[in-house]
């Protein structure tokens, strides 16, 4: 009886080992998965997958890309805008951080002036293929983040356009699952049929002179024929590349022969604000004038910027833009799209005490025009300001700070940034044409206008 009682006591000692041994595993996994999940802490959770959030709008999906850029082939400074039945072609780059070679596709959607999906099918718009392959990618050479850039240079032999209007493009990997979307971005093809012609002024209305800008406008027909102006034209007004402050459904105030009359003193304003903040982290060789310190660590290399103020009670100082665009490159380098590398940039806004009815926001380009988790800023009690830090490739940014109210989409630059009439700033008119019958917006006139140079 004895030996068997000892004998149950060691298989009761052989269990306790064994599981012992098991949950020394399972801690160990745990902290080696928690230890690789913050060394890839540039994968926030703004890209998070929701299968809701697909959108027709410039926005990242997949937290492995970074950068994605949309302009004019050859002009990288320049809307994402081409004339149809031209040789024009748009050039469509991004970074893929996970650093292997994935076979993205893409295809286009046509999109009314709303940006809403247009009710035509696809073969009404595009001839040839309804989607292609992204063939062109290239490994990043030299740089602390390795990275695979690709590359579209469209519209392709395989896919033409056929009709003006708003369109996105939508890249994802197999297929266009909401699930497999890695991001979308716009961009517009123009049938011109109208001539636009304007100016940008100080506010007519004498409570807004000190602040505000006005648009005022004319549309010349030229023949073309738009049976009712009123029903069948969709006119947008935007300052610079933002969207969320758009002037939308602007109405002719007088309609005189082939001239469409947009004079108003109030409908048409604009916050002048100020103009933008930048920052130079084209090479880390050096600290450029923004840059109160270059610190290279574990994560790669971080940029701190000087502390920033409040411009909302200071006077009007014209200093030189690019009014919210980015320009990637790096110095010295012979490939600024494959050598530049990625920077931890730092952001600090002193502020007394943290705002309770909203939100601070780095804002611009390098947010893609977005209210992002990344650019939204961390009130910190301690240092008594706002704080963030986004993950940039190397190269020349402007940016600003605006407010976002709780509730509201649209964004408020002069809480922070101060309101100014003098303020340089680039307007674009859009005027976009249903005819009767029809199903899709037609662009025909596409309208840039500056608050220093007037027509």
């Amino acid at each position: 009886m004895n030996i068997f009682k000892n004998r149950n006591h060691k298989f009761i000692d052989n269990q306790s080992t064994t599981l012992f041994i098991l949950l020394f595993i399972l801690v160990i996994s745990a902290y080696s998965f928690k230890i690789k999940s913050n060394n890839n802490k540039h994968y926030n959770s703004e890209y998070d997958f929701n299968k809701d959030s697909i959108q027709n709008e410039n926005k990242i999906y997949k937290k492995n890309i970074k950068t994605v850029l949309l302009h004019r082939d050859g002009w990288e400074l320049s809307p994402a805008i081409i004339h149809l039945n031209k040789s024009e072609k748009l050039k469509l780059s991004f970074d893929d951080l996970d650093r292997d070679v994935k076979y993205y596709k893409y295809k286009l959607i046509h999109c009314d002036a709303d940006w809403q999906t247009s009710d035509i099918l696809s073969s009404d718009y595009i001839d040839g293929f309804t989607e292609d392959d992204i063939n062109n990618y290239q490994f990043s050479f030299n740089t602390t983040q390795s990275y695979t850039h690709y590359y579209l240079i469209f519209p392709t032999e395989n896919l033409k356009i056929t009709k003006s209007g708003n369109y996105v493009i939508k890249v994802y990997i197999n297929d266009d699952n909401p699930e497999n979307v890695a991001f979308t971005s716009r961009f517009m093809v123009l049938e011109p049929k109208v001539t636009v012609k304007g100016r940008v002024k100080r506010a007519s209305n004498i409570n807004d002179r000190n602040c505000k800008q006005e648009v005022d406008f004319k549309i010349f027909k030229q023949n073309y024929s738009i049976l009712n102006p009123y029903k069948d034209l969709e006119v947008i007004i935007t300052q610079n590349y933002r969207w969320d402050n758009a002037i939308k459904d602007t109405k002719p105030i007088m309609i005189k022969g082939d001239e469409l009359d947009y004079d108003y003193s109030e409908q048409n304003i604009f916050n002048g604000a100020n103009e933008f903040r930048n920052f130079d982290i084209k090479s880390m060789k050096y600290q450029s004038e923004r840059i109160n310190k270059i610190v290279f660590n574990n994560s790669g290399y971080n940029v701190y910027l000087y502390k920033d103020e409040s411009k909302r009670f200071k006077n009007y100082v014209f200093e030189k833009d690019i009014n919210g665009k980015r320009l990637i490159k790096k110095e010295d380098a012979s490939n600024s799209e494959t050598e530049s590398d990625y920077i931890y940039v730092h952001f600090f806004l002193s502020y007394n005490a943290p705002i309770v009815d909203g939100n601070i926001y780095v804002f611009g380009a390098l947010t893609n025009w977005q209210f992002t988790k990344d650019g939204l800023m961390k009130y910190n009690y301690e240092k008594q300001g706002y704080e963030t830090s986004l993950y940039l490739k190397q190269g020349y940014y402007n940016y600003e700070y605006v407010f976002l109210e709780n509730g509201e989409t649209k964004a408020n630059a002069a809480f922070i940034e101060g309101n100014h009439y003098e303020t340089e700033n680039d307007y674009f008119v859009y005027v976009y044409h249903r005819e009767q019958g029809e199903y899709y917006d037609k662009l025909i006139a596409v309208k840039k206008l500056n608050s220093l140079q007037n027509d």
